[in-house]
């Protein structure tokens, strides 16, 4: 025998759970959005033209108005939705537009009115919401099937991934984000509930240590069983689903849906999974695209370092890859230096991501053969080098950061005022990275500084500069290894950061006071002046000396 508990009944349906399970997804709300936790007891579709006062509804029914098919003889939309707040209906869904005066008399008496597009099947659509209340998991599958339907869809229509996430917090009616694998936004759609905390939100989304550790390993993620994920965040109720975005079976990105903890559903569940599919053949449709222009931008510039291409012909193909290609330009040349190498796709990848951060302008290819990534820079008319240099630094910087154990060896040739100086850029380029590499240094090179190592490289009597070397520097190395000290290292930051204090300090990681002690250190041990001219410039070249013999 069945307890009384075991005959109950199931809960009804929610306003908002027939909106997100059986209404059409294009289904807009027109007022009440705060009402939609309304219990839905059935549902029942009303003509404009039935004797209403006749009809019998159950309380909590959800009425569906049909369209109008005898305009004459029908109610107005104003006397349905009297007529549905004193049957205590749920809601009422209509076919196409609701008047001002119908929508005012609904905010008066507190119903929830929602609009199907003018083409909905209202008798298609009650199928649906019964089917729903008879057999959800069923219905909750179809639904699954329509939401991957209709945003595959947006991306067959090369609509992009804006309008796929605008999409997915339409239909979820929460805020959805995008991120790629570094968790850098592609693209989000903020709702009005988290405008004020969204900052500290995006804060703990771009930490990879926020990530749940079941996505940590991109090459694993294609294994996720469920492949959505709840994780509470920092912020008061708040939480958000995510999924793996996943091409090629590897993870390239990550789906969030975010909205108070209580309010994640399983269609929510069902748009994140769905959701993420789609992302995923948005971000790989891109990619070859991406990589189809990438491949023919290189067939180009490498025609133009071969000097197979006319002025007019680089100004026509720079305008396809919108690039003012009669820009000034000065080129760099990367590669990796010492063992244990990343690839150099991650080294352009790199140098791309700084671009963009930068706000510059410049074209990025990789040379395979030729082990480098080149990149030629529309730098500053008036001021071109020390511009170059500054986005140069920054590469460094970025090769540190994300690959500390590894180096890259960067040069730069000589300004390039139009495009048939380009090839003699790149050269210099070349020969500075090359100097880059021998002295294994990580500092940007410009071809134009590099006289003083060319001619130091081209004296052959190694002895005579090794005397010299050991003449101006002998006391400070013979100090530093006697008492580990940092004098030669110090001195080194000082003539790298021009002379400047403040930037030689802060490049040492030690505070001023101390980097003062340590010139005054320098003098002293040294028996020099720091001040004079003539002290500082042989000092530098017992410095480039002592690098150069080291590596010849």
């Amino acid at each position: 025998m069945h307890s009384a508990k075991s005959r109950q009944r199931a809960p009804d349906l929610t306003v908002e759970e027939i909106r997100k399970l059986a209404l059409p997804l294009s289904t807009h709300i027109l007022t009440g959005e705060g009402l939609l936790d309304r219990s839905i007891s059935w549902t029942t579709v009303i003509h404009p033209e039935d004797d209403i006062a006749s009809k019998s509804v159950q309380r909590g029914e959800l009425i569906l108005i049909a369209p109008l098919s005898n305009p004459p003889k029908a109610h107005s939309d104003t006397e349905l939705i009297q007529w549905s707040a004193n049957v205590e209906a749920s809601a009422v869904v209509f076919c196409g537009l609701v008047s001002t005066t119908g929508l005012a008399e609904a905010r008066s008496l507190k119903l929830p009115v929602l609009s199907l597009s003018d083409d909905g099947r209202i008798r298609d659509v009650e199928k649906t919401i019964i089917s729903l209340l008879v057999n959800r998991k069923g219905q909750i599958e179809r639904r699954g099937t329509q939401i991957y339907r209709q945003l595959t869809q947006i991306s067959s229509r090369n609509e992009g991934m804006t309008e796929l996430v605008a999409a997915m917090a339409r239909l979820a009616k929460k805020t959805v984000i995008i991120q790629d694998k570094r968790l850098q936004a592609i693209s989000y759609k903020l709702q009005p509930n988290l405008i004020g905390i969204w900052d500290d939100i995006e804060y703990f989304l771009k930490k990879q240590d926020n990530l749940p550790v079941e996505l940590h390993d991109r090459h694993r993620v294609v294994e996720l069983d469920p492949p959505v994920l709840m994780q509470a965040l920092p912020v008061s109720n708040i939480a958000r689903l995510v999924a793996p975005v996943v091409t090629k079976n590897v993870g390239r990105g990550y789906l969030s849906i975010i909205g108070l903890e209580s309010d994640l559903d399983e269609v929510d569940q069902l748009i994140c999974e769905h959701g993420a599919a789609a992302c995923a053949l948005e971000m790989a449709k891109q990619k070859a695209v991406n990589e189809t222009e990438k491949r023919l931008r290189g067939t180009f510039l490498d025609r133009l370092l071969l000097g197979d291409v006319t002025q007019q012909e680089a100004i026509r193909q720079g305008d396809r890859f919108n690039h003012d290609m009669a820009q000034t330009h000065v080129a760099f040349v990367l590669t990796w230096s010492g063992a244990n190498q990343p690839s150099l796709r991650r080294l352009e990848t790199m140098v791309n991501s700084v671009i963009a951060g930068q706000d510059a302008s410049a074209l990025v290819w990789i040379r395979e053969k030729e082990g480098e990534v080149v990149v030629f820079h529309a730098t500053d008319q008036a001021d071109p080098i020390d511009h170059s240099l500054d986005l140069a630094n920054t590469f460094s910087l970025e090769v540190r950061r994300q690959h500390p154990q590894n180096r890259a060896a960067i040069g730069l040739g000589q300004v390039a005022r139009d495009v048939n100086h380009w090839r003699a850029s790149y050269r210099d380029a070349v020969q500075a990275k090359d100097l880059a590499e021998r002295l294994h240094t990580d500092i940007p090179l410009f071809i134009g500084d590099l006289g003083v190592y060319q001619l130091i490289l081209n004296l052959s009597d190694r002895e005579r500069l090794s005397d010299f070397c050991e003449n101006t520097l002998g006391a400070l190395t013979e100090y530093d290894m006697r008492q580990n000290a940092d004098l030669i290292k110090t001195l080194e930051a000082y003539f790298n950061c021009h002379g400047n204090l403040s930037q030689t300090a802060e490049t040492l990681i030690v505070h001023r006071n101390t980097l003062l002690y340590r010139m005054n250190r320098i003098n002293e041990i040294a028996g020099i002046d720091l001040n004079r001219p003539e002290t500082r410039l042989a000092l530098h070249l017992a410095l480039t000396i002592r690098r150069l013999l080291a590596v010849a």
